[in-house]
């Protein structure tokens, strides 16, 4: 019986971080969403307007977005392959949500955002060491 070993570097701990961010982001975008949803009469006033869409309809997309980060993150701590492409295009979509959201909550969207370009730079730079070590 021949067993194969790979070598696993310090960079897979990179991949990891972006896991754990990607599962932070995810709860993030779910109590956001939630309290978007339960206070969905809010509006915000900005200098010479008025936000116009509703946002509930804008709290339920970062609930599910919020779901779908923090399962993605679990499937990327066990080295699953679909999970690191599923993430890097769940993550794009976070910013640009968050980018609508901004006049809402600017600060929470700025931070969102932030964590959301470490977790593409974690993904894309070494990715590949994260697989199943059985793979």
């Amino acid at each position: 019986m021949t067993y194969q070993t790979r070598q696993v570097t310090g960079w897979v701990g990179w991949v990891w971080f972006a896991a754990m961010l990607m599962i932070i982001a995810g709860v993030f975008n779910f109590i956001s969403g939630l309290y978007a949803i339960v206070n969905s009469g809010l509006f915000v006033g900005m200098p010479a307007r008025l936000l116009l869409f509703d946002v509930a309809v804008w709290g339920w997309v970062h609930l599910i977005f919020g779901i779908v980060l923090f399962l993605t993150g679990l499937a990327l701590t066990v080295g699953q392959t679909w999970a690191r492409v599923v993430a890097a295009v769940l993550v794009m979509l976070n910013a640009m949500t968050q980018l609508i959201w901004i006049t809402v909550n600017p600060w929470w969207s700025l931070a969102v955002i932030a964590v959301d370009l470490l977790v593409l730079y974690a993904l894309t730079v070494h990715g590949r060491e994260a697989k199943p070590l059985g793979a």
